[in-house]
């Protein structure tokens, strides 16, 4: 299963970032927003790279901005492989990237808390990592789907009072959770 979760939640996980990408060109096309570098000063740091303050690297900021995304996909992919599927696991997920965010830009002094932000910052970044969090999911759930129902809903489906989403399986005798 953790080959196929590799695998699967990198190429769900590329697919989000690229969703999410290009959702957010077009939210900075309306809005003005700029670009941001702190995916950039946050690779720098956590690498020990010199930092050049007022000249990013485009690379760098991509490197961090795809790969986190990717590497992120991963951890979705298991999810799905284990049966957590859907778009409750996708809204759960996109929490655990936000945090995945903070801690790495709060941790290396690159970020500030989000309960700091101005509202409208907090929104969008919220509403593009939403973004992510649901196509990665779209397009894990999709590929782990193709291994057939998960241990976890396997389960649902023997227990007495579950409700198993993956179609009928022989019933085996109840059991707690």
């Amino acid at each position: 299963m953790l080959k196929r979760a590799l695998w699967q939640g990198l190429v769900a996980g590329a697919t989000g970032v690229v969703v999410m990408t290009l959702g957010e060109k077009v939210e900075q096309s309306l809005t003005g927003r700029p670009d941001s570098h702190v995916p950039a000063r946050t690779l720098e740091r956590l690498t020990g790279m010199s930092e050049r303050p007022g000249r990013q690297s485009p690379s760098v900021n991509l490197a961090m901005h795809y790969g986190q995304g990717a590497l992120f996909g991963v951890l979705r992919s298991v999810m799905a492989h284990a049966g957590l599927r859907g778009p409750v696991a996708s809204a759960k997920f996109t929490v655990v990237r936000l945090t995945g965010d903070q801690i790495l830009e709060n941790a290396t002094g690159v970020g500030a808390p989000p309960s700091t932000w101005p509202r409208g910052e907090l929104v969008i970044d919220v509403l593009h990592k939403a973004v992510y969090g649901f196509v990665t999911g779209a397009v894990a759930d999709a590929l782990a789907a193709r291994s057939g129902p998960g241990p976890g809903q396997r389960h649902a489906a023997r227990c007495a009072g579950r409700h198993a989403d993956v179609g009928p399986l022989p019933r085996r005798e109840a059991h707690g959770r």
